[in-house]
């Protein structure tokens, strides 16, 4: 890799990692039409490690509040909204760990070309279309129980598969629940955390496997840049989620899409 293509897929990845337009395929598109090197394990723990850190950053205080409620949960005290939040969490993040186990590598080897990255970025910008706009017509009243976190997470393993997007996925589940905008994004967000770690404990583990060898001058800044644009996008994303919704990401998704199956044509 060279540094052009490091910083490159360090934006894209802080950029779209928590937007509902789809991070691998973002990073997919670049390699497939600029027939770009693979950047190889060490660069993917890279910006995984980079927007973990944001996100956790972030949410530093929330995640404070129901670690602390949980462990008191454990050691008896009554549980609560926060303490059922970590319960939340790792329900939903169980269907994609299982997805990743099982069909990791069939996804790998079929599923990253331009034909199944526009079919998918097209479908699922449609349906996250129909979820926002149902979401506008109700009350936004749910809240989090297990058959909610069940949902989300059956709905998120989906996500390997380039052009679902996770966060997109999960928020059109959320959505699709009658759960507001707001608490959809959250909940999203925080799911996030358990699903990059897992992603990023195997590729570290395959990473050691491998012996790859690292320059770990380049993977530094593209860790500490998408770290960087993954936090600000986050921030501006919740600021404007109310004003904006989800339509202008699915107008989006649906050029991104129409532009994909030209080339393809082409």
């Amino acid at each position: 890799m060279d540094w052009p293509q490091a910083l490159v897929l360090a934006v894209l990845q802080g950029l779209t990692e928590f937007l509902p337009i789809s991070s691998s395929a973002h990073l997919v598109i670049p390699s497939l039409l600029l027939e770009w090197p693979d950047q190889g394990l060490a660069f993917d723990i890279a910006v995984h490690v980079g927007t973990l850190a944001a996100v956790v950053f972030y949410y530093r205080q929330d995640l404070r509040l129901i670690s602390i409620a949980w462990l008191r949960s454990l050691a008896g005290a009554p549980s609560n909204g926060d303490s059922r939040t970590v319960w939340y969490l790792l329900l939903a993040s169980t269907p994609v760990g299982l997805t990743g186990a099982f069909l990791g590598g069939f996804v790998e080897e079929h599923a990253r070309n331009l034909p199944v990255i526009a079919s998918t970025t097209l479908l699922f910008g449609l349906l996250l279309g129909f979820a926002d706009r149902r979401a506008r017509v109700t009350a936004g009243s749910r809240s989090l129980s297990f058959g909610v976190a069940l949902f989300i997470g059956v709905a998120q393993a989906l996500a390997p598969v380039p052009g679902v997007s996770r966060s997109g996925i999960t928020i059109t589940a959320a959505l699709l629940l009658n759960m507001s905008r707001k608490d959809a994004a959250r909940f999203s967000f925080l799911l996030s955390i358990p699903v990059i770690s897992g992603s990023g404990a195997v590729k570290a583990w395959e990473l050691i496997q491998s012996a790859e060898p690292v320059n770990w001058l380049l993977i530094g800044c593209a860790s500490l840049v998408s770290a960087i644009t993954a936090y600000a996008c986050i921030a501006l994303f919740l600021r404007l989620l109310d004003r904006i919704g989800m339509m202008p990401f699915v107008y989006y998704r649906i050029l991104l899409a129409f532009i994909l199956f030209a080339v393809w044509l082409a």
